[in-house]
């Protein structure tokens, strides 16, 4: 194969992939965006309104908000918890729950998309019904 080839394939190459590495940051940073868009005016309140109802029927949960995430966590033990942040690591970047259970000395820990995953279109629904879902084993009494 000639050297001449073999250059202009690599450059191509080379192009090619700072390009996508462009296109990923700009996608990269449009979601960001929408994401605390979508922590400031969805996700936050309607923590805040699901730790207000736990308190009322007598389950003790904090609502933190550390940048870029919300975090209901029990007042009981601080490795039960739901942190709702952005998964920026894949080439897609995603709405990202960890959930965190402590049974005894065992700590189960879970990660999974909230909703679609795109912080555009999770809706308070969508939101809600995932909550609600994953607080069921923090509520059996």
């Amino acid at each position: 194969m000639e050297i001449a080839d073999v250059r202009k394939r690599i450059l191509e190459t080379m192009e090619r992939a700072k390009r996508r590495a462009a296109e990923r940051r700009a996608e990269t940073d449009r979601v960001a965006r929408a994401f605390d868009t979508f922590l400031n005016r969805t996700a936050v309140p309607l923590v805040r309104q699901v730790v207000n109802v736990l308190k009322a029927e007598g389950y003790t949960f904090s609502v933190f908000t550390p940048t870029g995430s919300v975090r209901i966590m029990s007042d009981r033990n601080a490795e039960d918890f739901i942190e709702i942040t952005l998964d920026s690591s894949s080439d897609t970047p995603r709405v990202v729950a960890q959930v965190s259970r402590s049974r005894g000395r065992r700590v189960v820990d879970a990660e999974q998309d909230v909703g679609s995953g795109n912080p555009e279109t999770i809706t308070d629904a969508e939101l809600l019904a995932f909550l609600t879902k994953e607080l069921e084993p923090f509520v059996e009494r």
